[in-house]
């Protein structure tokens, strides 16, 4: 029969980094893990509680998950405590290169336990079925599973752009057209200046013709 320890501990040298393992109630589960200085890691996990009435596994929203992770080689100094729900994920990234311990403690879990088989075994009890899907190191794993996030925010910049480039087209417009009005209002002054130039000029004309044609005239009436 496999113990839980044996179990864990070999879902550890797993390249997955993928672990599934039960928790009798609130009882806190440890393991460690050897991290080089800056590396970065995320966590997703999942609790699921036994319900005696379905005789099965359920994600209670009710029951929450404390993490956290400690530097075993600082005195365990702790880097992690997280408080969530009965699924969430979390992210660190170690200062230092050496061991660090990841615990995980299930919270406001209701009495009673289950009972199940694992690897053709029976025997194993407990409240919480734990998952857990670690990835160390592995940016593009983590990029991966914050695909959509990712991909929410491109389309985002995407359309701002789009709104940047019209709001660009309409200023372009609309400093055509006023050159365009510019334009016609200096025409339409141009011709208003001839227009009274012209006037003037004939006006003039006009003047000096009706100032010769009364001088002729008392010319000839021998008035002057």
């Amino acid at each position: 029969m496999w113990s839980p320890s044996l179990f864990l501990a070999a879902a550890l040298v797993a390249p997955s980094y993928a672990l599934h393992f039960f928790i009798d109630g609130a009882a806190t589960k440890c393991f460690f893990e050897e991290l080089p200085k800056d590396t970065l890691v995320q966590g997703h996990y999942d609790a699921q509680v036994w319900d005696d009435a379905t005789k099965s596994y359920l994600s209670k929203t009710d029951v929450g998950v404390f993490i956290s992770v400690e530097e075993t080689f600082d005195n365990y100094h702790r880097v992690v405590a997280q408080r969530g729900s009965n699924t969430g994920r979390f992210t660190f990234s170690a200062a230092d290169s050496g061991e660090h311990r990841l615990c995980v403690t299930p919270q406001n879990v209701p009495g009673g336990g289950g009972s199940w088989g694992l690897g053709g075994n029976s025997g194993i009890h407990g409240t919480v079925r734990f998952t857990l899907d670690l990835a160390i190191g592995e940016t593009s794993k983590i990029e991966s599973t914050d695909k959509g996030k990712i991909d929410d925010i491109v389309q985002k910049v995407r359309d701002l752009n789009g709104r940047l480039h019209d709001i660009k087209r309409e200023q372009i417009f609309q400093r055509e057209r006023e050159a365009e009005f510019r334009d016609q209002s200096e025409s339409t002054n141009a011709r208003v200046v001839r227009w009274t130039l012209i006037q003037l000029a004939i006006l003039g004309i006009t003047c000096a013709w009706q100032l010769s044609h009364l001088r002729s005239f008392f010319i000839k009436q021998k008035l002057t």
